[in-house]
C-alpha cells in the first residue's frame, strides 16, 4: 500500500499545528450509570494521540459512540470518553459539547500545543453518515476546518463511506495512524502467504452475518470451526433437531452446500449446553448434538466440543478467530469462548483475534491480552478487510 504514516506526518513536524484525529472510541457504556464497561479501544490509540501530544501538535480527536439518528441524544454523549481518556493520557482533555458548532470552534480555538479536545458524537450530525454526498461533504468541509493534518486512527471505522473517515482525508494531508497502520499489516499477513496450518474460529450468531467471510476463507484455510448461534444452522442443515435454538431457516440449504464444498475443513460441535430458556439462571445441562431436546435451546458449545476444537488448534501456526462460541455474557454458558481462547493461547501459533464481541470476551473473561499476537478494534472491518473488499477509508489514505 502507498500510505503515508504517522511517522511521515511527525518528520515534517507539527508542533503548533492542529491535527485532526479520527479514533474509534465506540466503547460500551453501563445502561444505568453510563459508565465505560471496557475501555480497550481508548487505550488502542494512545500510541498516536500520544506521540502527537508528545510532538507539540495541538490535537483534535473526533469519534461516534452508538446509533444516534443524526441529532443529539445524551445517551449517546461522548462526555464519559473524554474524562476517561484524560485519565489515560495523564492530561485534561478538552470536550466540545458539539461537532462542529460554536463549542467546538471555541475549544478548538482555544488549544495550547501539545492539549488535545475532543468533539462531540459525529453522529449527533446526520451529515457523518449521509449517503448524500453533498450533505456528507458539506459536513466534511466544517470538521476539515478544524485541522492542518488529518490522521486516520479508527480502523474499527475504516469500512464505513462516512464523512470523517472518507470525504475528510481528501480535504487535509493525511496520514494513517499507528492503529490503522498495525492492524493492515497484521491483516495482511492471514490475506498474503499465511503459516499453515491456517485454522479459522467462527462464532457468534448469526451464519448471515459470516457468509461473505466463509465463502472467502474456504479455498485458503486448512480448517474452520463453527460455534455460537451461527452453528445450529449448520447442524440443522446436517438433518439435526435444534430445539427453539436461534436458527436462520433461510440459510440452512446454503449451510448444507457449504459442508459440501468445503472438503472436510468445516467442523461443528459435537456436544452443546443447552437450557430451558435464555435466561443465567436458566435449568441446562450438556447433550450431544443428535440429542438436543425439541423444547430447549442451545447456549454454548460443550467441553468434548471444545477438547476437538483444542486439537485442531494445537497443530495451527496460523489463529483467527472472530466471534464468541456461546452467551460469554452468562456464566452459565462462558465456558465454551473461555475453553476456546485459552487453546489459541497455547497454540504455537500466530493469533488474532478479530475485535467485537471476540475482543470483548477476552476482557471480560479477564484473559492476558498479551497472550495472543493481535487484538483487532473492527469486527466488521476485519471481517470484510479478510473478504477481500475495499475498505473506503482505507482507500481514501492512499489517494
Amino acid at each position: 500500500m502507498s500510505i503515508r504514516t504517522l511517522d511521515d506526518l511527525l518528520a515534517e513536524g507539527v508542533s503548533g499545528r492542529r491535527v485532526l484525529v479520527r479514533a474509534d472510541l465506540n466503547v460500551p457504556l453501563d445502561k444505568q450509570t453510563g459508565d465505560i464497561t471496557d475501555d480497550g479501544r481508548i487505550r488502542a490509540v494512545l500510541p498516536t494521540l500520544g506521540a502527537l501530544v508528545e510532538a507539540g501538535a495541538k490535537v483534535v480527536v473526533c469519534s461516534h459512540l452508538g446509533r444516534p439518528k443524526g441529532a443529539p441524544d445524551p445517551q449517546f454523549s461522548l462526555r464519559p470518553v473524554a474524562g476517561r481518556l484524560g485519565e489515560l493520557l495523564g492530561a485534561p482533555v478538552h470536550f466540545a459539547t458539539d461537532t462542529v458548532g460554536d463549542s467546538a470552534r471555541s475549544t478548538v480555538a482555544d488549544l495550547a500545543d501539545g492539549q488535545v479536545a475532543l468533539l462531540e458524537n459525529l453522529r449527533f450530525n446526520a451529515g457523518e453518515t449521509s449517503k448524500d454526498e453533498a450533505e456528507r461533504g458539506a459536513f466534511a468541509d466544517q470538521l476539515a476546518a478544524f485541522g492542518d493534518a488529518y490522521v486516520d486512527d479508527a480502523f474499527g471505522a475504516v469500512h464505513r463511506k462516512h464523512a470523517s473517515v472518507y470525504d475528510v482525508p481528501a480535504r487535509l494531508p493525511h496520514v494513517a495512524g499507528r492503529l490503522v497502520l498495525r492492524e493492515v499489516e497484521v491483516l495482511s499477513k492471514l490475506t498474503g502467504n499465511p503459516e499453515r496450518p491456517y485454522v479459522v474460529v467462527l462464532g457468534g450468531s448469526k451464519v448471515s452475518d459470516k457468509l461473505a467471510v466463509i465463502e472467502a476463507l474456504l479455498p485458503t484455510v486448512d480448517r474452520l470451526l463453527i460455534g455460537g448461534g451461527m452453528c445450529f444452522t449448520f447442524l440443522k442443515a446436517q438433518g439435526l433437531e435444534v430445539g427453539t435454538s436461534l436458527l436462520e431457516k433461510d440459510m440452512v440449504e446454503t449451510c448444507r452446500n457449504l459442508l459440501e464444498r468445503s472438503g472436510g475443513k468445516i467442523m461443528l460441535p459435537v456436544d452443546v449446553v443447552v437450557a430451558d430458556a435464555f435466561a443465567p439462571d436458566a435449568a441446562h445441562d450438556t447433550v450431544r448434538v443428535d440429542g438436543i431436546p425439541s423444547h430447549r435451546l442451545g447456549l454454548d458449545v460443550g467441553p468434548e466440543t471444545v477438547a476437538g476444537f483444542a486439537a485442531a488448534l494445537s497443530q495451527a501456526k496460523t489463529i483467527f478467530w472472530n466471534g464468541p462460541m456461546g452467551v460469554f455474557e452468562m456464566p452459565a454458558f462462558a465456558a465454551g469462548t473461555r475453553g476456546i481462547a485459552e487453546a489459541i493461547t497455547k497454540a504455537d501459533a500466530f493469533s488474532v483475534v478479530g475485535g467485537g464481541d471476540s475482543a470483548a470476551a477476552v476482557r471480560a473473561l479477564r484473559l492476558d491480552e498479551t497472550d495472543f499476537n493481535h487484538i483487532s478494534t473492527g469486527g466488521g472491518a476485519s471481517l470484510e478487510y479478510l473478504e477481500g473488499k475495499t475498505l473506503p477509508g482505507i482507500a481514501a489514505l492512499e489517494n
